[in-house]
């Protein structure tokens, strides 16, 4: 692949470089995220139904119903925060704002971009609209990704909320914070190495992004028009995220997780798959899994604290309305390797 090179200006256009005529219509976009959607709740029936517990069905939807509707409505006034403040990034800041701040070194750029979000107070449900408002101002895809990575770490409610329920125990803050910072410039990195970094956006993004390129009216008008995109783009993914989140609940039973708290190893993984399916917002993940900090190793926790606001199944959904299949799939075989690593070798000093 080719090597990175400096940037000395950045214009408002989109650095999106295919033709029109590559443009698939995002007609019928939703169908392959509810097809996925389905054969996750089938896998998981499955398994349930070989599994020597028996399942109350009636509880089980009740349950269902109860945790995706608490999901959802923890997240959706994040993701209402995130259009707004993309919005505001795209409509009403004026061109080099943010830019002129920025260093021209695409590594050095990177690093501040990804402390961003210590000014943007948006968890990482949020974050995808808004980092989809910053490709559309015109950064480029690596960069949007290194800020979607690590600002739902590095922002200063999660900063609050992580010392509040831990202070400085075990360092937990402060490998989450290093943490975050450093999977996110490490995706960053791999992907600004990329030959066509334009192909990891979904064709239907692409289209909107030139669309927004091409508007006119008063910024008003404009607005309200972006508030109609983003909100139709992102809330159909939302609530398929929250019905996964919800159903992986109810169908995963958590004592086998429990159980193996204590294995410097085993502790790890599962706080990682934890962390996958449990689909809680950044703000308040430290004091959801502060009761798990009698039975799970720190690296265990730290694990679940880095990994959760970077990939979820929730999150995934909501990224799947931007960036392509594969390169959520390459985002969280990253994101999963890295993490693993982190928590062993916070087990190990421990």
């Amino acid at each position: 692949m080719p090597a990175e090179t400096s940037r000395t200006t950045t214009t408002a256009v989109p650095p999106l470089q295919r033709s029109a005529a590559t443009v698939r219509k995002p007609a019928g976009s939703w169908r392959a995220p509810a097809i996925g959607a389905g054969i996750v709740l089938a896998i998981l029936i499955a398994i349930r139904a070989l599994s020597p517990e028996q399942l109350d069905v009636p509880q089980a939807f009740s349950d269902f119903f109860t945790l995706t509707l608490s999901v959802l409505i923890e997240s959706l006034p994040f993701v209402v925060l995130g259009v707004l403040l993309s919005i505001l990034v795209q409509v009403w800041l004026p061109a080099g704002v943010i830019e002129r701040f920025l260093p021209s070194q695409p590594f050095l750029r990177r690093a501040c971009i990804s402390l961003l979000g210590m000014f943007l107070p948006v968890c990482e449900c949020g974050n995808v609209p808004l980092a989809r408002g910053l490709i559309m101002r015109g950064f480029t895809v690596p960069e949007s990704i290194t800020f979607l990575i690590a600002a739902p770490i590095l922002n200063p409610i999660v900063i609050v909320t992580t010392h509040a329920a831990f202070g400085w125990d075990s360092g937990i803050l402060v490998w989450r914070i290093l943490g975050g910072f450093v999977l996110a410039n490490l995706i960053g990195y791999v992907y600004s190495r990329h030959p066509r970094p334009a192909s990891l956006l979904t064709p239907a993004f692409e289209e909107a992004c030139r669309r927004e390129e091409h508007s006119h009216g008063t910024r008003v008008g404009q607005s309200i028009e972006q508030f109609q995109t983003e909100a139709r783009a992102v809330m159909p993914a939302l609530i398929i995220g929250c019905s996964i989140a919800g159903a992986v609940q109810v169908l995963v039973p958590r004592a086998a997780l429990v159980e193996l708290g204590t294995n410097p190893v085993l502790s790890v993984a599962a706080l990682m798959l934890l962390a996958l399916v449990i689909s809680i917002c950044s703000n308040v993940d430290a004091f959801f899994i502060l009761s798990f900090g009698s039975t799970f190793l720190p690296g265990a926790i730290v694990a679940f604290l880095v990994l959760g606001p970077v990939v979820d199944v929730k999150l995934l959904a909501l990224m799947r309305t931007t960036f392509t299949t594969k390169t959520l799939t390459q985002i969280t075989l990253i994101a999963v390797l890295f993490t693993g690593a982190l928590g062993l070798v916070v087990n190990l000093v421990g």
